[in-house]
């Protein structure tokens, strides 16, 4: 793999938006039986958290300026885009990872980059605090080779990895089945936690991200 782990200033303020806007705050237990399904509302606003909205009966269904909504879905992954009050929404891929007891533990958001950089697209990937710093974060395709990312800050939304993706890295994703990302618990620094990631609509959700 050829990921680039340095940041690439075109993408910062877009991926900063989403992050302030979109990052969660990750519980160390969940109750699966509240879980929304706000990837099946598209169109919809979600807040920060990315559950629906409600409806205020005196107020526009659609999204305002300053909100997310669900465009479309693919697979297990999501097309999220930003309301903007001038010009075209920006969107993102979006995936929430859960461990085995249906506990959110990790998600990723790809966004498209220029034309003529080493990177063609820029990931985010967010962790929960308390997470051992020291120990980086591990992404391996389809049990490939493993590759480790230092993390470049953390804030209330978790611990915040940032990636350049080359071509190489996106063809990578679009052949594969899954990978899995495995971080350390700062609590249980002998442990490591991992969870996985699907790869099944990446293709599509990439060429939807990318034609915008």
């Amino acid at each position: 793999m050829t990921f680039i782990d340095r940041p690439f200033a075109k993408t910062a303020a877009l991926l900063a938006t989403f992050a302030v806007l979109g990052a969660p705050v990750f519980a160390q237990e969940t109750d699966t039986d509240d879980q929304p399904e706000s990837v099946f509302n598209l169109g919809e606003p979600v807040d920060e958290s990315g559950n629906p909205v409600a409806p205020d009966p005196q107020e526009p269904q659609e999204p305002q300026p300053g909100q997310q909504y669900l465009q479309e879905v693919f697979s297990d992954w999501a097309l999220r885009c930003l309301k903007v009050e001038e010009g075209d929404d920006p969107c993102q891929m979006y995936q929430l990872m859960s461990d085995e007891d249906g506990n959110d533990v990790a998600e990723i958001a790809i966004v498209s980059l220029p034309d003529g950089g080493q990177a063609v697209a820029g990931a985010t990937i967010v962790v929960p605090l308390e997470t051992l710093l020291t120990e980086q974060i591990t992404l391996r395709v389809d049990g490939g080779q493993a590759r480790r990312f230092p993390f470049n800050f953390c804030n209330l939304g978790g611990c915040v990895t940032r990636l350049g993706l080359t071509a190489q890295d996106v063809a990578l994703f679009k052949r594969g089945a899954e990978a899995t990302l495995s971080m350390v618990p700062a609590a249980a620094p002998d442990q490591r936690v991992t969870v996985t990631m699907s790869l099944s609509g990446f293709t599509a959700a990439f060429d939807a991200v990318s034609a915008q």
